[in-house]
């Protein structure tokens, strides 16, 4: 097998014009979803461009738009939450006053299943009568088939996680109405009765809570119920596009930092003797691989179509290579492989960045931004602790946590004088 050069995430849109005299850009970041898998590359990614790129505070943008996964990272971006934050909540939930287990997100949707149930009486009486009656000819299918009806629109329940995000949104400095947010926040979802995508925080849909349209827009067909709103029912934003990115360019916005998760993976990228048959994998590595090709295809067109619609604006892009088979056979729901996928993340983020630096310092130099390749060339920058050691079975618990807390407070001290020297340019970090 011949293996070549892995292909290039699609390129920024390039500005054409610019004003002489442009007032302070606006500025915006767009996430598509993709689940569990897709925020951990997410919070990997946000964490090292918050650190690699001078004049950006992720905290301070004009406009954020999320859809799914995205979606709920945006929604705590806009209210403040750092990507280190996000990091310990996520992924290093012993370290965050606001823990996120993925156990919350496995909950089976008991409400949903009685409620289908109470229908199954009157459904099959009226099978069993059409079927006896029916003169027409109609067949013992034809007539059963109304039992579809009483199936459960989705295996698992959404209030877990409707839960999490109300009690974090609702904290002291943090809002959960996106009209009191500094600044512009878009979630959207896809309304199930129309087919239309709808933009949550826009002009008529921005009195709905921020955690309920986060979990409207994150609600994956077969797997959660519809989430309804005010007498509509809404699913994942992902049904009508991948990244919604156009909705901050209608906005204005001069830069759209983009992130997507989803990409399909490609075996004949990978390095010789890395190469996996998905075949394998069974039906869930089959599907997976059909649902990425499907999202991606459909944001290739999407990234074109914006350089056509959208000249002064300039659009870059970040997502996983396609070679990179941590991000697809990964089970995230360990605890220790999301640590590990996290850190690849961050770490590979960083890599693209230095990557395509001479391609990236231009544009974003257009909007006040400057890539720090002091901060990219420290090896020694991680976003992960290293697991701690286990105590010994005579050791003082209390005392324990104690030092384990002062190693973690070193270490953050250590990480921050590290990053301030790197943009200093001090030889020293």
């Amino acid at each position: 097998m011949t293996n070549r050069k892995p292909a290039k995430p699609v390129r920024p849109v390039r500005a054409a014009t610019r004003k002489a005299a442009a007032a302070k850009p606006k500025i915006a970041l767009a996430m598509a979803g993709g689940g569990p898998l897709g925020a951990i590359y997410e919070i990997g990614a946000l964490t090292a461009l918050s650190e690699a790129l001078d004049g950006l505070n992720l905290n301070d943008l004009d406009i954020y738009v999320g859809v799914s996964a995205g979606g709920i990272l945006g929604a705590g971006l806009a209210n403040g939450i750092t990507p280190r934050q996000m990091s310990d909540m996520f992924i290093e939930s012993d370290e965050s006053d606001e823990p996120f287990e993925p156990s919350i997100l496995m909950q089976p949707a008991f409400r949903e299943y009685w409620e289908r149930m109470q229908q199954v009486p009157p459904l099959l009486a009226r099978a069993v009568w059409h079927y006896l009656t029916n003169r027409r000819g109609q067949g013992f299918f034809d007539s059963f088939q109304r039992l579809t009806r009483a199936i459960p629109t989705g295996v698992f329940s959404n209030q877990g996680l409707l839960d999490f995000l109300t009690a974090a949104f609702t904290q002291p400095g943090r809002s959960n109405d996106f009209r009191t947010l500094k600044a512009k926040l878009y979630l959207v979802a896809t309304d199930l009765d129309s087919g239309a995508s709808v933009q949550f925080g826009a002009p008529g849909h921005d009195h709905v809570p921020i955690a309920r349209a986060a979990v409207a827009s994150s609600a994956l067909p077969g797997l959660f119920p519809p989430v309804e709103i005010d007498g509509r029912c809404y699913l994942d934003g992902a049904l009508k596009r991948t990244m919604h990115a156009s909705v901050a360019l209608k906005e204005g916005a001069d830069l759209v930092l983009c992130l997507n998760p989803i990409v399909p993976y490609d075996d004949s990228l990978a390095a010789a003797g890395s190469a996996r048959h998905l075949i394998e994998g069974g039906l869930p590595v089959v599907l997976s691989q059909t649902l990425r090709a499907m999202v991606h295809s459909r944001m290739e067109i999407g990234m074109r179509q914006y350089g056509d619609d959208y000249r002064n604006a300039d659009v870059v892009l970040f997502e996983p290579n396609r070679a990179d088979a941590d991000m697809f056979f990964t089970n995230v729901f360990s605890y220790s492989s999301r640590r590990r996928l996290c850190e690849h993340a961050y770490q590979k983020t960083r890599a693209e960045l230095w990557q395509r630096r001479d391609e990236l310092q231009p544009i974003l130099a257009r909007h006040g931004i400057h890539l720090n390749l002091g901060v990219l060339q420290d090896r020694h920058l991680t976003l992960v602790k290293p697991a701690a050691a286990p105590l010994a079975k005579n050791a003082l618990l209390p005392v324990g946590r104690i030092l384990a807390q002062l190693s973690d407070s070193l270490e953050d001290l250590e990480r921050f004088v590290r990053v301030a020297r790197a943009r200093r340019g001090d030889p020293a970090a």
